[in-house]
């Protein structure tokens, strides 16, 4: 019998993201699949992950890197196959480790059989009902039904071509217009999905992330957004209507004999709309932006976990931490630039970064992160220090962000080059043919980066992760809630989980280690006896702290 402790496994989960094309290449093609995951295995279980995020790897287009979903019961042939995806589910899980597989119910691909039967239908028939078909404005119908702000850059609207040739309907899409938006007053697509939870859930899947998860229901009406809407009203974001759906879907979760997780992806910078998703009937946990959003300052940090432990309290949800993902400039960047913070509006072109100053905060960072109470999430490759490529020649990318800016924005593929393993060139043993052309190009100076290269060095990034990971799955104090508020001055972020002290300095000058720790473990060893400035420490409490906030 599952244990209470092992059904709620998620709450204090490590969770590894896995961007498949970029993982590790199996079959030599320069495309990572899922026999370079299969191969890997024996790796994730020694860095220490409890579970594995996977990316869409259904049949697509690969319009939107996989997130245009053409089919959900076929995995894309680049990666494998379905049988390929139920083994590595079963045999991950034989070595402790669960699968968490990506669902996108704002929108499919423009090759899903519905849309294709859409696009084949005449206007207000029952196909095009499943999507959001509108006449245009204007006197010929020339102008989009509404000016909505595209999540990508540019429009929302796309106008269809009738049979004879002449412009028809419009149809809408707030990401690229190879992903038209679904109609989530339509029955079946209502049912689709639920079937489609069952469809993995029942080949032992343990959750389900949920893309754009507050993006799904729109007002029929299609207003225009001012900005004088009140909260649940805005035209196609964080409507009220989305709450009775994902009610739907955490009973099915919870009808299993192990309850499945259901994690959404929620970006609203609300924090009492945020709580809604976290109900107790309605998702389990959600991805938690605010520190991402943050400066590296003492300040802003501290700022957000207490704003986001109170937030999650309420519900009794557990918080889910985060530095990066695959949309998002790996931290190692982004915290060596003048600023720290992450939004989509800030990626451009030619900003500097001093590396070796984003690689000491990246490391205190996922060391502050990971003994905080809740899940820790983790992108593939941030465990091994890798930096954002922002030298990809332009030819090569492949990101919809990029194209639909007109080349302003780099897009996110600096962030998903394929991962370094072993050897001193290109791909690195990420493909197994030396000299395999990776689909985007590794920078010639990766091999310092490579799990080989680090294994054994006790001072690389990995051997930090590996640390950190090893200690949060060995020790009480860093697996239940206790959480409390040491004080250290306003430079410093210090809190105690049991008799276990995590101490993050972001001043300017070192911080003597009190006498009442024992130092077990520091992003940085170079100033033995003290906290050096952007590091972080846990140590070992002798004593009740005396500086309770």
């Amino acid at each position: 019998m599952t244990s209470r402790n092992e059904k709620a496994w998620w709450r204090s989960a490590v969770v590894y993201e896995v961007y498949v094309r970029s993982f590790r290449d199996g079959n030599g093609d320069g495309v990572g699949d899922l026999a370079g995951v299969r191969a890997s295995l024996p790796y994730l279980v020694s860095l220490g992950v409890d579970a594995l995020w996977f990316t869409p790897w259904y049949r697509s287009p690969l319009a939107d890197g996989g997130y245009d979903v053409e089919d959900y019961r076929a995995i894309d042939p680049a990666f494998g196959t379905l049988e390929e995806a139920e083994s590595l589910i079963r045999e991950a899980r034989d070595l402790g480790i669960r699968t968490i597989v990506d669902l996108v119910p704002n929108h499919v691909s423009e090759r899903h059989p519905w849309f294709v039967e859409a696009l084949a239908s005449p206007a207000g028939s029952d196909a095009r009902g499943r999507f959001w078909f509108h006449p245009g404005r204007g006197e010929n119908g020339e102008l989009p039904p509404t000016n909505w702000k595209n999540n990508f850059g540019g429009g929302t609207w796309t106008r269809t071509t009738d049979p004879d040739g002449s412009p028809g309907e419009w149809y809408l899409h707030l990401f690229s217009h190879e992903q038209p938006d679904l109609n989530w007053n339509h029955p079946d697509v209502v049912r689709e999905h639920e079937e489609l939870l069952r469809f993995w859930f029942d080949r032992g899947v343990a959750g389900i992330r949920i893309d754009s998860a507050a993006h799904i229901m729109k007002d029929p009406a299609l207003p225009e957004d001012d900005g004088t809407h009140e909260p649940g009203r805005h035209p196609n974001l964080d409507r009220d209507e989305v709450h009775p759906i994902y009610r739907r879907w955490r009973a099915i979760a919870d009808s299993y004999d192990e309850p499945r997780v259901l994690i959404g992806e929620v970006w609203i910078p609300d924090g009492d709309r945020f709580a809604r998703y976290l109900a107790p009937d309605e998702l389990h946990t959600a991805f938690n932006f605010d520190l991402m959003t943050r400066a590296w300052e003492a300040g802003e940090y501290r700022d957000s976990i207490r704003r986001m432990l109170d937030l999650h309290a309420a519900s009794r949800a557990p918080c889910t931490w985060v530095l990066s993902n695959h949309d998002v400039t790996r931290p190692v960047t982004r915290f060596g630039r003048d600023d720290t913070s992450f939004a989509f509006e800030s990626k451009r072109w030619g900003v500097s970064t001093d590396l070796e100053l984003g690689r000491r905060r990246a490391h205190a960072a996922a060391l502050l992160i990971a003994a905080l109470p809740g899940s820790l999430y983790i992108y593939q490759g941030d465990e091994l220090g890798l930096p954002e490529v922002e030298d990809l020649d332009r030819a090569e990318l492949q990101d919809p962000m990029y194209f639909r800016t007109g080349g302003e924005s780099p897009g996110r593929d600096g962030c998903r080059v394929p991962l370094p393993w072993k050897g001193r060139e290109r791909p690195f043993g990420f493909s197994p043919a030396p000299g395999t052309a990776t689909w985007l190009t590794q920078p010639e100076d990766w091999a310092g980066y490579a799990v080989e290269a680090q294994e054994w060095n006790v001072a690389s990034t990995l051997s930090l992760y590996r640390a950190a990971l090893q200690a949060r799955r060995d020790m009480p104090d860093l697996r239940g809630d206790d959480f409390e508020w040491l004080d250290f001055g306003p430079e410093v972020i210090a809190f105690r989980r049991g008799g276990v002290v995590s101490l993050t300095n972001f001043g300017a000058s070192p911080l003597s280690l009190p006498d009442d720790v024992n130092l077990f473990l520091a992003s940085d060893t170079s100033a033995p006896g003290t906290v050096a400035t952007d590091t972080t420490v846990w140590a070992y409490l002798k004593r009740t702290a005396a500086q309770v906030r």
